[in-house]
């Protein structure tokens, strides 16, 4: 593999995508940037302050929704019936109230509809965008951009989706506290982060779970839901071949009753936060793939996860997600079985996965097959263009392309196989993309793009394109498109 390939390789595979000077930065030593890379866990957290917690922004919007409705009180039946905080809302009432937006000029009708935007819903908008905007600055600035990748995979894997205003408004803040945080870390502890997190209890609706035989149904009549056990097991650890059973599924439902989401409007310190209710969970001695876990409220569960990120389905699970995600869409076996058997004696050590996987001759040496995502792409071409700043924009690309932030169609996540994306609607929407990215890259040099993107390996076909474009904009969008391009 010659050098200028194998940097290639280590930016597009396992990275975002070069940037101008990035080729040559890591020519010398390709498999060195990618484990230093790694070597830097505090590059996976995204720490900015303006950012709401996820705590903070389902206080805030409680506190929203109380002052709509009491504005609407007030129109309805008069200013006496309302109060004083009817008319002017809060500041802090507002989630992401202060907070700079950037614009963008193209497909912004998409994006508002996709955040929660629109009428009655100006609440969330603001803080999905916000959130958005930060990821699109990290994914353009990250040096070579291993660990956002490795951040995506892992945001994917444990998906949730903007189903109503507390999703749209925890999404962003979900990837920050429990993805982030264990990225480079065990997990176990990221499986735990995630499954007490209110993104994902709101999201399978764990919130509403309660114990056949606790208090809280012996009053109130209401059920069991399995949503959060289902897919715990058949999509965050064991996978669908994983030998679980549905009594399986039904006894994790009843240890995972009492997770839930302590109430803003009740709780003003708590509210927002993971919080265990005695109440709603299901009482006694609960059987889990063979195992006996003894009533225990809330450690009845975490010791559940625990034999859980430890079991050997898991370790084939992930491995083979991890290799498709990265490598092709069919793996070599042997890779799997390499990374299975690293997830197993590093005790889920995902930075020991993510060297395993860098170690691998057969992630080098597998044909640059795999056609980026939507997401895949547009972050690579933010990346060359240098143009990360155009967040209505963007939005809309990525709705238009089928693969907007946390947005996925199910509990599945986005697909990992990239032959699913490949369609002629898929593929003419991807050449609107490039054609509105060639025209914001417009001042830029085409050849010189081409040299960042490509160096010595770019094909003589797209080279002649290039150079016999009628503008530089369409240059841009065809070395955009180019087979070298769209294929990692």
């Amino acid at each position: 593999m010659s050098d200028d390939l194998a940097a290639l390789t280590a930016l597009r595979r396992f990275g975002l995508g070069p940037r101008p000077g990035d080729l040559a930065h890591i020519r010398s030593d390709p498999r060195g940037a990618l484990v230093e890379d790694l070597a830097r866990p505090a590059t996976a957290r995204l720490d900015i302050p303006e950012l709401p917690t996820s705590q903070q922004a389902l206080a805030r919007n409680a506190a929203y929704q109380r002052a709509v409705t009491r504005a609407r009180q007030q129109r309805q039946t008069g200013p006496e019936a309302a109060g004083p905080m009817a008319v002017a809302l809060p500041a802090d009432a507002r989630p992401g109230q202060g907070m700079e937006r950037s614009t963008g000029s193209a497909m912004d009708a998409a994006a508002p509809s996709m955040a929660g935007g629109g009428a009655g819903r100006s609440s969330d908008t603001p803080v999905y965008e916000q959130e958005v905007a930060a990821r699109l600055v990290r994914m353009h600035d990250a040096p070579v951009g291993f660990t956002e990748r490795l951040v995506l995979f892992w945001a994917n894997h444990f998906a949730i989706a903007l189903k109503d205003a507390p999703m749209r408004i925890t999404a962003g803040a979900f990837e920050r506290e429990a993805i982030r945080p264990h990225v480079l870390g065990r997990f176990a502890d990221m499986l735990k982060a995630v499954e007490q997190h209110p993104a994902m209890l709101f999201y399978l609706d764990n919130n509403q779970s309660i114990g056949p035989t606790s208090n809280t149904a012996l009053k109130n009549k209401r059920g069991l839901n399995e949503n959060l056990a289902r897919e715990m097991l058949e999509l965050h650890t064991l996978g669908v071949n994983g030998g679980y059973t549905q009594a399986d599924v039904t006894s994790l439902a009843r240890i995972l009753t009492g997770w839930t989401v302590a109430s803003a409007d009740e709780d003003a310190f708590h509210g927002g936060s993971f919080t265990f209710a005695p109440i709603r969970h299901e009482p006694g001695d609960q059987t889990l793939l063979g195992r006996v876990y003894p009533e225990g409220g809330v450690e009845q569960g975490e010791a559940a996860l625990l034999a859980l990120a430890a079991h050997p389905a898991t370790a084939r699970h992930i491995a083979g997600k991890f290799a498709t995600y990265f490598v092709a869409d069919d793996p070599p076996p042997a890779l799997v079985a390499r990374l299975a058997a690293s997830f197993r004696t590093s005790g889920g050590d995902l930075k020991q996965l993510a060297r395993a996987l860098v170690e691998s001759p057969e992630a080098w040496d597998a044909t640059a097959g795999k056609l980026r995502s939507p997401q895949e792409f547009l972050f690579a071409a933010l990346r060359l263009t240098g143009k990360p700043d155009q967040v209505k924009m963007a939005l809309g690309q990525l709705i238009a392309m089928g693969q907007p932030m946390w947005n996925p169609g199910s509990p599945k996540g986005f697909t990992d196989r990239s032959d699913e994306w490949l369609s002629p609607t898929g593929i003419k929407t991807r050449l609107d993309v490039a054609d509105q990215i060639g025209r914001a890259a417009g001042a830029t040099d085409p050849l010189a793009l081409a040299e960042a993107a490509f160096g010595a390996t770019i094909s003589d076909e797209t080279l002649r394109a290039v150079r016999r474009a009628e503008s530089r904009p369409q240059a841009i969008a065809l070395l955009l498109m180019s087979p070298e391009f769209q294929r990692r």
